[in-house]
């Protein structure tokens, strides 16, 4: 009789370990979607903002129209791409070409000079600012997420109903290199 009720214990305290690892997994998926949505209002002020800053550009820039195509088609394929890995890529790849267009207008003081360019180069830092800001949570929710969707025994839950791993939103492999500063 003692039996009976130590394994009735023991399943109802596994079953309920089991309710609570999945009502928490769900709970991190929920914050990982919302954060990566967090993500997204601020890659969209972006995608807004970058038709702006390239035709502003063009007006200085006639000889640049290379680097403004690439521009756009990094912003087009940015704002094409579906899931999370193909999203990150494409912001990075970006975040890259919007690089260039900044060195180019070292080439163009006038361009430098132009109020509307400087308020639209100020726009852009401060969405990057936000982008960094929100790229920063998700990743840290990511972190709980993936920490319990690994941990034993957790793990075992996360299988049985399906929870995967999540990608972290880590900068580009250009970001990451040292900057090169000469005098």
């Amino acid at each position: 009789m003692i039996i009976g009720w130590v394994v009735l214990g023991l399943v109802i305290l596994s079953v309920g370990y089991g309710i609570f690892v999945y009502n928490r997994l769900v709970g991190l998926r929920n914050q990982v979607d919302e954060a990566w949505s967090g993500i997204d209002v601020q890659l969209k002020r972006r995608y807004d903002l970058i038709p702006n800053l390239v035709e502003t550009v063009k007006g200085y820039a006639k000889h640049e129209q290379q680097t403004l195509e690439k521009v756009i088609q990094a912003r087009n394929m940015a704002m094409q791409a579906t899931g999370i890995e193909d999203k990150i890529a494409a912001e990075n790849q970006l975040a890259s070409t919007l690089k260039t267009l900044f060195a180019l207008s070292e080439n163009y003081p006038d361009l430098k000079a132009n109020t509307n360019f400087l308020d639209l180069q100020k726009n852009l830092a401060d969405i990057e600012e936000q982008i960094s800001l929100a790229r920063r949570y998700y990743n840290a929710v990511t972190r709980d997420f993936n920490i319990l969707c690994e941990t034993f025994p957790s793990v075992i839950i996360a299988n049985m109903t399906g929870f995967r791993k999540r990608p972290f939103f880590e900068a580009a492999e250009g970001e990451r290199q040292n900057v090169k500063v000469q005098f």
